[in-house]
C-alpha cells in the first residue's frame, strides 16, 4: 500500500487515543428491519449521535490538535454545515480561535450552532467556494491555520478512528462497509484502516448522489464533471465542487466501488430509519443506507455496516418527507368529492369513512367553489387509511351513498 495509506492508518492509531472522552463511541446498531429488508446482517454506525450531530469532529479534533504551537495564530475553515459546526466544537474544548465563514444562504439554525460553540461566524458569498476564498485570506491576514474538510491526511485520521470503533464493536471485521462520499475523507479514513488490517477480506464501497457523483465519474468512467453538472437536492451535505486530492489517491487506491442513489431513495432511507429504527438521519447520513435497500450495494448473506453519518437536518425538510412517504404508501390519502348542501350529507361521508377504519386528519367543505353546481359542495378530506387496499371500498361505499368521490395524488 502506498505511503499515505499508511500514513493515515498510522495517524487513526494517534487520534483514538487523542479523541479519547472527547468524541463519542458512537453506537453500532443491528437492525432487524433492514437486515430482513436485504437479506443480510445489517448494523448502523450512528454518527448522527456524535457531539455536533455528525462525523466530522474527530477529524477536526485531531487536526486541530495536532497543529501545537501554531494553533495559537488561531484557525479558520469554510462551511455551510457540518464542518463549520465541527471545526467550532474541537477549538472551543482545545481553547483556540477559531474563525468560521459561512455563505450567506447557510441556514439560521447552523449559524447559530455554530456561533454557540464561541466561534467567530463571517458570513461571505452565496456559495461555498466564495466562502472558502474568503477563508484564505483570513488565513493569510491573520496567519491563521485553515482547516481543510476533507483533503488532509490528519482529517482523514481523524475519521479513520470511525473503522477502529466499529471493528473493536463487532469484535471482528465486517464483511462490508458502505459509505457516503462527498468529499471524501470519511471513506479514505475508514476504508485506510480496514483495508490495512484486512486487506480484500473487507469490502468498502462509497455512495454519492446521482446529480453528483465525482469520484464515480472521475475514478470510473474517466471523466471530469463540469459545472452544469453541479445541482441541489436532498443529499447537501455531499454537494462538494471538485475533488480532493489526497482523498483521490485513496479512494482509487482503496475503495472497491462507488454507486449513486437519488433524493427519491434517499428520502424513503430517512422515513424507514425514523419509522424503524428511531434515528433521524440527514440526507447525506441516510445514502449509505438508501444504497442497500435499494440494491446498489448487495450484502445479502454479509455482515454489512452502514455508516449514517449524521442527524443535522431542518425539521421542516423532515416534516415534508413523512409526508411525502405515507403518501406514496397510500397511509395518508386526500378523497374528493361533492355533497348535497343539505344537513346531513356531511355526517353520512364521515360515518362511512369511520365504518372503513379511516381516522380524518383534515376536512374541507366548500359550497363556494366555481366548479360545483349550485345546491352542492365541495368536500376534501384527508384521511389516514388503516391499509392501501380499503381506498376503494371506501369510495365503493361512498358511492352506494350516491356519493362521487375520487383520490387525489
Amino acid at each position: 500500500m502506498s505511503r499515505l495509506v499508511d500514513e493515515v492508518y498510522e495517524g487513526a492509531l494517534r487520534a483514538m487515543e487523542v479523541l479519547r472522552g472527547v468524541a463519542k463511541e458512537t453506537p453500532l446498531d443491528l437492525s432487524y428491519t433492514f437486515s430482513t429488508m436485504t437479506g443480510g446482517e445489517v448494523y448502523l454506525k450512528l454518527e448522527n449521535l456524535q457531539k455536533t450531530g455528525s462525523f466530522k469532529v474527530r477529524g477536526a479534533y485531531y487536526k486541530i490538535w495536532r497543529l501545537g504551537e501554531a494553533a495559537r495564530r488561531g484557525v479558520v475553515a469554510a462551511s455551510a454545515g457540518n464542518h463549520a459546526q465541527g471545526v467550532a466544537y474541537a477549538a472551543k474544548l482545545l481553547g483556540v480561535k477559531a474563525t468560521i465563514v459561512m455563505p450567506t444562504i447557510a441556514p439560521l439554525s447552523k449559524i447559530l450552532a455554530t456561533k454557540s460553540y464561541g466561534a467567530e461566524v463571517i458570513l461571505y458569498g452565496s456559495l461555498v467556494d466564495e466562502s472558502i476564498r474568503r477563508a484564505h485570506e483570513i488565513e493569510r491576514e491573520r496567519g491563521a491555520t485553515f482547516i481543510h474538510p476533507f483533503d488532509d491526511v490528519d482529517v482523514m485520521a481523524g475519521q479513520g478512528t470511525i473503522a477502529l470503533e466499529l471493528i473493536g464493536q463487532l469484535g471482528g471485521p465486517p464483511d462490508v462497509v458502505v459509505v457516503p462520499v462527498g468529499g471524501g475523507g470519511l471513506i479514505s479514513g475508514i476504508s485506510a484502516v480496514l483495508k490495512k488490517r484486512y486487506g480484500q477480506r473487507v469490502k468498502v464501497i462509497g455512495v454519492e448522489p446521482s446529480y453528483m457523483p465525482k469520484y464515480r465519474a472521475l475514478i470510473k468512467e474517466g471523466r471530469e464533471l463540469g459545472p452544469e453538472s453541479y445541482s441541489s437536492g436532498l443529499m447537501d451535505g455531499l454537494l462538494v465542487k471538485g475533488v480532493g486530492t489526497l482523498t483521490r489517491q485513496v479512494i482509487e487506491e482503496l475503495v472497491d466501488d462507488l454507486v449513486t442513489v437519488d433524493d427519491r431513495e434517499v428520502a424513503k432511507a430517512m422515513f424507514l430509519l425514523l419509522e424503524r429504527a428511531k434515528t433521524l438521519a440527514e440526507g447525506a447520513g441516510a445514502a449509505s443506507l438508501a444504497a442497500m435497500l435499494e440494491g446498489k450495494v448487495n450484502v445479502k448473506g454479509l455482515k454489512a455496516v452502514a455508516i449514517i453519518s449524521g442527524g443535522n437536518v431542518d425539521l421542516t425538510r423532515i416534516a415534508n418527507i413523512i409526508n411525502y412517504e405515507l403518501y406514496s404508501a397510500r397511509r395518508l390519502v386526500k378523497l374528493v368529492g361533492a355533497v348535497p348542501d343539505q344537513p346531513g350529507w356531511l355526517d353520512r361521508v364521515l360515518r362511512r369513512l369511520a365504518e372503513a377504519r379511516f381516522n380524518v386528519v383534515d376536512i374541507r367543505h366548500d359550497r363556494f367553489a366555481p366548479s360545483i353546481m349550485p345546491g352542492w359542495a365541495m368536500v376534501e378530506v384527508l384521511v389516514e387509511a388503516p391499509d392501501p387496499d380499503a381506498v376503494p371500498e371506501a369510495i365503493e361505499a361512498l358511492r352506494r351513498e350516491g356519493l362521487e368521490f375520487r383520490e387525489v395524488y
